[in-house]
């Protein structure tokens, strides 16, 4: 049985990746998120058989379920896109210890985990698809945390890409730039004070960074900027100082 498994698969990234996957001709699609609710709508959406999976990824007793299926079960996973993830807005005083934990958990340890308990379903011409951010390239105050673990993420995913490579599985790090019909900013601005980021302008919407993103990495490239500021925002981390783009960056995302 031929299946792809999405995380973070009620809304955003996730949820047009798995509209996507209808076109993958997969036996079923297996929706990972905490609302169940959502995951109901999803399913009445696609015509592929699905598999709904209604956890919180840093509970443990949540998530072994879904490990228990996929020891039952033991499907050829072709697809997994693992979108689920957050981040918040702020000083280091801004935000809450416990948010800070949940970040680092959920963007990072439950990241590699995941990963690694999937690896073993999967053969050649799979693909794993992290959900990064251009905030990997660079530190960036006010969003620290977060973009720190995004930059774990990322080294994490390339150097993945070339141990899985003579397996014929593929990784893709995808790191777009802001999303603008998301709950991220949103959920990122809930803090005490987040007036440090007041904008994000040229954000792109979730369907445009799915396709391309998810075009590119079906072609096997392993970073993957499927936007015009997070293409330029890669280049120019290759070239510039980091302090003088941390600087920078407070002066963007104040425009």
């Amino acid at each position: 049985m031929q299946i792809a498994i999405v995380t973070g698969a009620s809304s955003g990234l996730g949820r047009e990746y798995c509209l996507l996957l209808n076109a993958e001709n997969l036996d079923e699609i297996w929706l990972i998120a905490r609302r169940e609710n959502l995951l109901r709508s999803l399913a009445e959406e696609i015509h592929t058989r699905t598999k709904i999976f209604p956890c919180d990824l840093l509970n443990d007793e949540h998530i072994q379920k879904f490990f228990d299926a996929l020891e039952l079960e033991k499907p050829d996973v072709k697809f997994f896109i693992n979108s689920a993830g957050f981040g918040k807005i702020g000083g280091a005083s801004d935000i809450e210890l416990d948010d800070l934990r949940k970040m680092i958990d959920l963007n990072c340890k439950s990241a590699v985990i995941l990963t690694q308990k999937i690896i073993p379903f999967m053969s050649a011409g799979s693909h794993i698809l992290q959900i990064c951010s251009c905030s990997a390239f660079q530190p960036i105050p006010y969003l620290n945390v977060y973009a720190a673990t995004k930059s774990f993420l990322l080294s994490y995913s390339r150097a993945l890409a070339v141990e899985l490579a003579p397996k014929k599985i593929f990784v893709s790090a995808i790191c777009p730039y802001r999303i603008k019909d998301t709950e991220f900013i949103s959920v990122a601005q809930d803090t005490k004070n987040s007036s440090y980021i007041k904008n994000f302008p040229f954000a792109g919407t979730a369907k445009e960074i799915a396709i391309k993103s998810f075009r590119a990495a079906k072609s096997g490239a392993i970073v993957i900027t499927p936007d015009i500021i997070s293409t330029l925002h890669r280049f120019i981390t290759k070239i510039f100082p980091k302090k003088l783009l941390m600087i920078s960056s407070k002066i963007f995302h104040r425009l």
